[in-house]
Order: C-alpha cells, then sequence, then structure tokens
C-alpha cells in the first residue's frame, strides 16, 4: 500500500519504512492467526512474548482496559526450534533483552479473508487446503 485511504472500521494508520500499515475491521482479525517459528531459545531474560492469556476473545483489547484485579500476565518461554501459534488478537508484548541473547523469530501471519478492495496485503500467497479451515 502507497497511500493512507479513509474506509470504515480501517483504523490506526502508521507508516513504517514507507510502508503504509492499518488495523483491518474486527471481522478480518478474527479470522487471522499467526506462527512464530523461534531460531533461538527465548525466556524472560531475553524477550519473550508476554500474554494475557484469553485476551482475544475480547476483540480489540487494549491495555489501558485491562483489570490487572482480574488478568494475569504469562510469559511464552520457547525453546529454539519451536513453534507458537497465536491469533494476533491476542493482547501481547515482549521486552528488550537483558542478557544480550538473541530472540530470533519467523513471524508469519495468516488470514483467509479479503481486504476491502481499495487495500491489498503486503505479502500475498495463494494457496488451497480443502482439510482444514480458521
Amino acid at each position: 500500500m502507497d497511500r493512507k485511504v479513509e474506509l470504515d472500521g480501517y483504523s490506526k494508520w502508521t507508516v513504517k519504512q514507507d510502508q503504509f500499515s492499518v488495523q483491518p475491521p474486527l471481522d478480518i482479525l478474527k479470522q487471522s492467526f499467526t506462527v512464530r517459528i523461534h531460531l533461538d531459545d527465548t525466556d524472560e531474560n531475553n524477550g519473550a512474548l508476554r500474554v494475557i492469556p484469553g485476551s482475544h476473545l475480547n476483540g480489540i483489547y487494549r491495555v489501558e482496559d485491562i483489570d490487572w484485579s482480574f488478568e494475569t500476565e504469562h510469559t511464552c518461554e520457547v525453546t529454539k526450534g519451536g513453534i507458537m501459534i497465536m491469533k494476533p488478537l491476542l493482547l501481547h508484548s515482549s521486552s528488550r533483552s537483558i542478557n544480550n541473547n538473541k530472540r530470533r523469530v519467523i513471524h508469519i501471519e495468516f488470514c483467509n479473508q479479503e481486504l476491502h478492495e481499495e487495500l491489498e496485503w503486503a505479502e500475498r500467497m495463494n494457496f488451497h487446503c480443502s482439510k482444514f479451515s480458521l
């Protein structure tokens, strides 16, 4: 995408490295998932992902709306070669490494939904798999 387009349901436009990005509507986000392939061990000392379990069920859940008397954070330690699959709506973050160990991750997002006709996915591969669905 090389420009910002005002569309209902699309928000939080950003530009990083001359590429526009936008948060799509909730119905598209609900049909997305992320696969993270860990090339290094990750733990709390080198920026392992921290998540609020079940938060993806709340739709778009902002950190300022968290009720910490109810929610608990979980650190997802993953060993080298491990794979983590998550919904992007899962409230997640990671900290900087405090031990200088690498935390390389291949991060791939999948979605079976189309964007508005004026937008296109930055990277797209069409494939067919008849045995699985989101």
